[in-house]
């Protein structure tokens, strides 16, 4: 089948200050019409900077490019200027990107950024582009698009962001688009809802598809062959079919063996946990008052008990009050009403003196450590900070060695601690985040969402390491996450929260294979499975809606316990 992209030996070096980096290395691969290939592997093996290669993306002053050849319909776009490249950006090739925030300009109307891209390439006039973007919002899914028409991006959800990203990269109907890690940050019905959508629009417009990701539920729906790259290089290429029953090379076969899945039973479930609760939230209501004068019960009615050295894993789609919930355990946020406990005592009447206290005991791993940790600051400094703060280890000497017992506890080398968040991977400053928590010896952490920004192969020596510490310390967690078969696997039981309320607590074994509520039902079916026939005919049967559950309000009316397993 003759190629709509190919390219051979693609190499990319990064300038470092009087030396190269090289970052892909010899890279060669081709995609046909109408095919979507998926591009795998873990974070800086190249899949991203291979794709800016080939869109001329990446700075000519900080890389240095070079290829045997580039082709594109048969022109040779490696040779290609900016200037030329800018009349197939958009038109003929376009690129969804990973933040859908970045991807647009925070001080325009997102209509008004959807005409200038029609206008630039389509050659259309300002009526019939307003109208053409109209039309290409509705079709991915936006409701309301005369009202999110005139809005800004921040003023759509993560999920409604990305819609309206595709809409921009879809909009001058391109023959290529490069989707790189398109549904990484999204819940998994919001996930399922954009596939199913890539995948009709593919269909319609006969287009190719790169697909980057590192979900390989995602590339057995959506690929017809997959390269795998690591450390900038290809070292494995084949059907996708092919690659999920029989990998050849030892990396792909330990990125699949690290991939936790849906279908299979939970490897160990420990019956010997204590009986003696930890920690209670009982009745928690939280109301959000916004400028307009609207309220938002982002949490509505929630009672739970998490049982010392337990860990209780948090679900539901983005906007459902997991993270709510689980800063008002902490008392991060304060209640509107309800109570939380720990140990008996009733830490929401606590006083400033008392919270801080309290913070040595409870304590918090955050979504994204980059943010989360001071860049500033150096990793002995930024561990030692705590401590300070609860007069732990005031002599140094003892401080010290208690921060190299932290970071090998954490699987890092007591030499990293002289060093600054940025010269770390994104696993390795999770776990500058996981020590930092454990500075102070707590006994409860809340794990926000700490896994979903990173590879399957970091997930799984997180778990392990988590499971490990709480074997070791006595831990009991909350974990909050939207991969539900990373949940099944870590947490003794699941809370399952839609639209504020709590809808269906139980075992997590239990949960899964027969769920009480029909809500966590469609999030059990929209994750996608690594088996490639079975995910093509989940996606190709799904239904725009058939997800989105209408629950009739006296389901939500009734008592949690009416969809409490104990």
């Amino acid at each position: 089948m003759k190629s709509l992209l190919e390219v051979k030996d693609l190499s990319v070096n990064f300038k470092q200050l009087n030396h190269m980096h090289t970052v892909v290395k010899r890279v060669h691969f081709n995609v046909a019409p109408g095919e979507t290939l998926g591009i795998v592997g873990e974070s800086g093996s190249g899949k991203s900077v291979t794709a800016k290669a080939v869109m001329h993306l990446l700075d000519e002053h900080q890389t240095d490019v070079t290829v045997q050849s580039m082709h594109y319909r048969n022109e040779k776009i490696s040779s290609f200027s900016q200037k030329q490249m800018e009349k197939i950006r958009g038109k003929e090739m376009s690129m969804i990107f990973q933040d859908p925030m970045s991807a647009f300009n925070p001080t325009m109307k997102i209509g008004k950024q959807l005409i200038e891209t029609a206008r630039a390439h389509l050659k259309l006039s300002k009526k019939e582009a307003k109208t053409y973007a109209l039309d290409m919002l509705t079709r991915v899914g936006i409701d309301q698009v005369e009202t999110r028409f005139d809005q800004y991006p921040h003023e759509f959800s993560g999920g409604m962001l990305q819609r309206a990203m595709i809409a921009m990269a879809l909009i001058c109907r391109p023959k290529l688009l490069i989707a790189d890690e398109p549904t990484t940050a999204l819940d998994v019905r919001i996930q399922a809802q954009i596939l199913k959508l890539m995948k009709e629009l593919q269909q319609e417009f006969h287009m190719s598809i790169i697909l980057i990701t590192h979900d390989f539920g995602v590339v057995a729906g959506m690929c017809d062959r997959v390269v795998v790259m690591k450390d900038g290089e290809i070292v494995e290429e084949n059907d996708v079919t092919a690659i999920f029953d029989s990998p050849q090379h030892p990396y792909t076969k330990r990125l699949l063996e690290a991939l936790p899945r849906m279908d299979e039973p939970k490897q160990k479930d420990r019956t010997h946990l204590e009986q003696e609760t930890l920690i209670k939230a009982e009745n928690l209501h939280k109301v959000f008052h916004l400028k307009n004068g609207k309220k938002v019960h982002a949490v509505n009615d929630v009672s739970f008990d998490i049982r010392k050295g337990e860990t209780l894993g948090l679900v539901g789609e983005s906007g459902s009050g997991k993270s709510t919930t689980g800063r008002l355990l902490l008392q991060l946020e304060s209640l509107t009403s309800g109570s939380v406990t720990y140990k008996g005592m009733r830490i929401h009447r606590f006083n400033k003196k008392e919270r801080l206290a309290l913070r040595r005991d409870i304590q918090i791993i955050f979504q994204d450590p980059k943010s989360s940790l001071n860049p500033r600051m150096k990793v002995i400094d930024i561990i030692a900070q705590p401590m300070h703060v609860h007069g732990l280890y005031p002599d140094k000497e003892k401080r010290t060695a208690r921060i190299e017992e932290l970071l090998m506890l954490v699987g890092l080398d007591k030499e990293h601690m002289y060093r600054y968040p940025h010269e770390f991977s994104g696993g390795q400053q999770q776990r500058i985040g996981i020590a930092r928590a454990l500075a102070v010896e707590p006994e409860f952490i809340v794990c926000d969402e700490i896994l979903s920004a990173l590879d399957v192969s970091i997930q799984a020596q997180m778990v392990e390491l988590l499971k490990n510490l709480q074997e070791k310390l006595g831990l009991t967690y909350l974990f909050i996450a939207h991969d539900l078969a990373m949940v099944k696997h870590l947490c003794d039981r699941v809370a399952v929260m839609y639209q504020g309320k709590l809808i269906e607590l139980g075992q997590s074994e239990t949960v899964y294979r027969q769920p009480l509520h029909p809500y966590t039902r469609a999030l059990i079916d929209a994750v996608p499975l690594p088996h490639p026939k079975k995910e093509k005919e989940k996606l190709l049967a799904y239904q725009p809606g058939t997800l989105t559950y209408q629950f009739k309000e006296t389901w939500l009316e009734k008592s949690a316990d009416h969809w409490v397993r104990e």
